[in-house]
């Protein structure tokens, strides 16, 4: 019996249920990162999750990054910066890729990119969530179901909504700063394991833990 918690490269983490998975071991394009622990749970396969990361093509370049001990919903769908069209341009429609006359049409110009889509570390994300390409989700954060996220989430902050925002913040800014600079989720598992009940409790400034 294991009593550092489930292996991270374990498949369906619970028993008898295939449903949900620790989400690095289903991941086959090298464009997405993913770290340990962070699991999806879906209705129907966890396969679907590659099919929800959409627009998202190697040429362009840009990657989806998730981090440690995040729990990632039904339905969540990334929109990567291959679904992006021209906004300042006097028509907004994709000559150029159909060509017979038409290849030209982006000579000297480019679609707009807005980086890397990231999310960090210990991260919610709510039933049906969709994140806009080049968001950044900080360490701690909780997105609400069915909220659509256009603008970095700072940490530790629940936001809601379509455009989603700021709901509270979950702990005070001290505390914030507390639990980033701990980075618990880069402790050994066997210290994790050992501090579970902490980390499932209110109380950050816990000098037993807090070093």
């Amino acid at each position: 019996m294991n009593n550092t918690g489930p292996a991270p490269s374990t498949l369906f983490p619970l028993p008898h249920y295939e449903r949900l998975c620790f989400l690095k071991n289903v991941i086959t394009r090298p464009n997405i990162e993913v770290g340990d622990y962070t699991y999806y749970d879906d209705f129907e396969d966890v396969r679907n999750f590659e099919k929800n990361v959409r627009y998202h093509f190697e040429f362009i370049g840009d990657k989806l990054r998730i981090g440690k001990f995040c729990s990632i919903a039904s339905g969540v769908e990334f929109i990567m910066n291959g679904g992006n069209h021209l906004t300042e341009a006097v028509s907004a429609y994709p000559f150029a890729i159909f060509g017979q006359g038409w290849e030209h049409a982006m000579d000297g110009r480019q679609y707009p990119h807005r980086g890397d889509t990231v999310v960090g570390n210990d991260v919610w994300i709510g039933y049906k969530t969709v994140i806009m390409p080049g968001v950044t989700i900080g360490d701690g954060a909780i997105v609400a179901a069915c909220s659509v996220v256009t603008r970095d989430v700072p940490p530790y902050t629940i936001v809601g909504g379509n455009p989603a925002r700021e709901l509270r913040r979950r702990f005070s800014d001290t505390e914030i700063e507390t639990l980033l600079e701990m980075q618990w989720w880069n402790w050994p598992i066997e210290r994790i394991t050992e501090n579970v009940q902490w980390l499932t409790g209110p109380q950050v400034n816990d000098p037993q833990h807090g070093s």
